[in-house]
């Protein structure tokens, strides 16, 4: 989803539509906002007094950061809030690297401030691309120092500058962050150089890095990764209706930038038409059912014709509707569908790699892949987006449907497959949550809100769950 439509809804979403939520929450109608447990999960959610996040007994919050702060370095914290990666900072602290879902002339919510006033502060040598004025690109990553136990920020600065529509991303083993474009943006359409690509953020970095795309990993609508720590291949979202799910097989696990091949996801038995969405009458995969993977290699991965997707897709590759959140978790990983299904309320997938994971020998002990969840009604899960993976190892879930009545909330999936809700967005605009992901220790989960911009701290007993 593009930024200009997010800030659409952000903009028209008046206090007097919020004030109609919550009129019509507690009327008549209330049954068709409520959310739907399927198990207990942490019990009711409770209104807040701050109007901002609904959270069970016990859990609380802290609003930790927020757009047009100014930062150490001077510039101001951008908006768009999207994919967040904790990370160990040391003398325990921690680093949050934060992405900025910002379309590339989006200046005035950039870290340059209206009218993009501090932008000649920025080196020239230090941004991936401008504008045709001039200007570097609005999208980025901002990298913010936390303290955990006084509960406040030591430092925040900007990380990745002249990228556009850093949506989510993920972390690798080594402490960095890849924050991923989601956009095919070409050269010469009012910026000077393509888009659609990875960046690599050191989680240890105290300033800007070299913006470096890395181009073997794939030119496409870009959404998420995540890295299997024993194999050291990447794997990736595209988020668009028709995308597909990809892995990239590193020459040099730990240089990224060394080349590798790109691959796309197929199903066994499946040579023609590959389809996981489900949508119009379909049904190719039911949920909690498992099917045996193929990699397809794919070529012209630079994909000027913006057509990677549908030349993977010719060759066996299955489609998947809007693949959004990823994350690595126990020898399998989990990402998220988040229009598929019948209902078009989401699905979530989990990939379990071959023990050959990647070599000659996995055509004979094929990885697996199952439909996890597929949402049937929107007020158990809807629009799931990004995704992270609790130290009870179950998916919290961000929801991602912009709607000036229906609140977004996080969602939790246990390991047998069932919802049950942790938060809700009561905030004016009803932004969606994004960058979920815990502490180190477990013991705190932070979440953006998009619009306006703000990051949050939660904070609770984690282990009381009921499920």
């Amino acid at each position: 989803m593009t930024f200009s439509r997010r800030a659409f809804m952000a903009s028209a979403a008046t206090s007097l539509a919020f004030t109609a939520f919550q009129a019509r929450a507690q009327g008549d109608e209330a049954q068709d906002y409520a959310y739907i447990n399927e198990v207990e999960g942490y019990g009711p959610l409770r209104p807040d007094p701050k109007g901002m996040l609904e959270l069970p007994a016990g859990f609380s919050y802290r609003v930790i950061s927020q757009a047009g702060e100014t930062m150490a370095d001077g510039f101001l914290v951008p908006g768009a809030f999207d994919g967040m990666g904790c990370f160990d900072a040391g003398d325990g602290k921690l680093a949050l690297v934060r992405n900025h879902e910002l379309g590339p002339l989006a200046f005035d919510y950039s870290a340059f401030g209206l009218g993009a006033r501090l932008a000649d502060r920025l080196p020239k040598d230090r941004a991936y691309d401008f504008s045709d004025t001039g200007i570097p690109l609005s999208g980025g990553t901002t990298t913010m120092i936390y303290d955990p136990r006084s509960g406040q920020v030591v430092s925040q600065h900007l990380s990745l500058a002249g990228t556009a529509v850093n949506c989510a991303g993920g972390v690798t083993p080594w402490g960095s962050w890849l924050t991923c474009e989601e956009t095919t943006l070409s050269a010469g359409l009012e910026v000077g150089k393509d888009h659609g690509f990875v960046f690599e953020v050191p989680s240890s970095a105290k300033g800007l890095v070299d913006p470096v795309p890395l181009k073997a990993m794939g030119r496409f609508k870009h959404e998420a990764a995540c890295i299997d720590p024993r194999t050291g291949i990447v794997y990736m979202t595209e988020d668009l209706q028709d995308g597909l799910f990809y892995r990239y097989l590193p020459n040099d696990r730990r240089n990224l930038a060394a080349g590798g091949r790109l691959q796309a996801l197929g199903l066994v038995g499946v040579t023609e038409d590959a389809d996981t969405r489900n949508q119009e009458g379909e049904d190719n995969l039911k949920p909690g059912s498992w099917t045996q993977a193929r990699w397809i290699d794919l070529d012209g991965v630079d994909n000027p014709y913006d057509d990677l997707r549908l030349r993977g897709h010719a060759k066996g590759a299955a489609f998947f509707a809007r693949g959004e959140g990823l994350w690595w978790g126990k020898g399998e990983l989990y990402f998220t569908a988040t229009s598929g299904g019948a209902a078009g309320a989401g699905q979530i997938f989990r990939y379990v790699p071959s023990a050959q994971e990647g070599q000659a020998g996995e055509t004979d002990q094929p990885g697996r892949l199952q439909l996890f969840v597929e949402s049937k009604n929107e007020n158990v899960l809807d629009y799931a987006d990004n995704i992270t993976i609790s130290p009870l190892g179950h998916i919290l879930v961000c929801e991602d449907r912009y709607s000036d009545l229906k609140p977004n909330h996080i969602r939790g999936v246990t390991p047998a497959g069932k919802v049950y809700t942790l938060a809700r967005n009561v905030f004016r605009g009803n932004a969606e949550f994004a960058g979920a992901c815990f502490s180190p220790d477990g013991q705190t989960l932070f979440v953006n809100v998009q619009w306006p911009g703000m990051t949050l701290a939660i904070t609770g007993p984690w282990s009381s769950l009921k499920a």
